[in-house]
């Protein structure tokens, strides 16, 4: 079933600029392992608002802190890939990036974002 969600902000295109506001997500996760020595570094946040993308799709970018572990921890920015329908109006969306290098290694992190509105 290919499902598309449609993205309709209220939108300037002379400005290029969105007038109202539109939607984030929550996202949380832990690193794959890495390092010398073995471990890995949670964390979480909000995106920012959607960002148009051709064809009536949008995506989001996301910056963030891990947690410490072994003295150090990691930067994650990403944007996300467009939107997946979960049913019920509601969509996630899939990242897969890199963390920062920090003290000789960085880490992957691949998760999915919260639905945008869970209660709504």
């Amino acid at each position: 079933m290919d499902v598309k969600v449609k993205f309709t902000p209220e939108y300037d295109k002379k400005h290029n600029t969105i007038l109202a506001q539109t939607h984030v997500h929550e996202f949380l996760g832990s690193t794959r392992l890495a390092g010398q020595i073995t471990h890995n570094h949670r964390f979480a946040g909000v995106t920012s608002e959607a960002i148009p993308l051709p064809g009536g799709d949008h995506k989001h970018a996301l910056l963030t802190n891990t947690d410490f572990a072994i003295g150090h921890l990691h930067e994650i920015g990403a944007e996300t890939g467009p939107a997946i329908p979960v049913g019920g109006g509601k969509h996630v969306h899939f990242v897969e990036t890199l963390t920062t290098l920090d003290l000789g290694h960085a880490h992957e992190a691949v998760f999915a974002t919260l639905i945008e509105d869970p209660i709504g």
